[in-house]
């Protein structure tokens, strides 16, 4: 323990709390003190003037990020006959209907991303208890239920990130790798910031994007100029 903490101080020297960076220089200190053994992950967490409670102040959605995430996105497929091929061709990694409902209904969920097609939705419906509580629940407003299944797994693959704010307002995103370019990790975060301020939902009063923060896997967390985010 006593090596973790000093590590984590050290990773926290030259960084002010109470000060509010400018993006780019926030993701230079985020990526400075990326040491871990790994490519941590780049995570964004972003404080939203919603109560999510009210069903007019939820926010959720899709975002393509530029750069790609850096992940590697097990995606699973729900869908018939041809719409099946298709997701094979396009690099789905498991596809199926009521086989794969007996596998996931069974506890046995290898995959990041959960796509269907319109129909499956009825099959797909019942595994809720399963599904909903992981976030993989196939829905149309982030483009996972969807006759367009090619355009779906490329995008899951390529490195569209979903969201969805939680009960205190926040959303969490990963939004790419400390081995990525600063330059890109700035072009995600816009991306990405630019998603949710789209997604502003009707009930969102005052000021909707209150706070934002960077930080990666093991390191420590630099709060974020909005302004610099969200204006250039």
């Amino acid at each position: 323990m006593a090596k973790e903490g000093k590590r984590i101080r050290a990773a926290r020297e030259g960084i002010d709390a109470n000060k509010l960076y400018p993006l780019q220089d926030a993701v230079k200190l985020i990526k400075d003190r990326a040491k871990a053994k790994f490519d941590e992950t780049i995570e964004i967490s972003m404080n939203l003037g919603v109560d999510p409670r009210h069903a007019d102040q939820m926010v959720r959605g899709v975002c393509n990020l530029p750069n790609g995430s850096g992940r590697t996105v097990r995606v699973a497929v729900f869908a018939r006959g041809p719409k099946a091929e298709e997701a094979k061709a396009a690099g789905a990694d498991i596809v199926g209907a009521e086989d794969l409902f007996e596998t996931v209904n069974g506890g046995t969920i290898e995959f990041d991303r959960c796509i269907a097609t319109p129909d499956m939705m009825g099959l797909v419906g019942r595994l809720g208890k399963v599904l909903g509580p992981r976030g993989l629940m196939p829905n149309p407003r982030v483009g996972t239920v969807t006759m367009d299944v090619k355009s779906a797994v490329e995008a899951a693959k390529g490195g569209a990130v979903e969201f969805r704010v939680e009960k205190a307002g926040i959303i969490h995103a990963g939004i790419g790798k400390a081995s990525f370019e600063e330059g890109k990790l700035v072009e995600n975060i816009k991306a990405f910031a630019d998603a949710v301020s789209k997604a502003k939902p009707t009930g969102a009063k005052g000021t909707y994007i209150q706070r934002i923060a960077v930080s990666s896997t093991m390191g420590p967390g630099v709060k974020v100029d909005p302004s610099s985010v969200l204006n250039g």
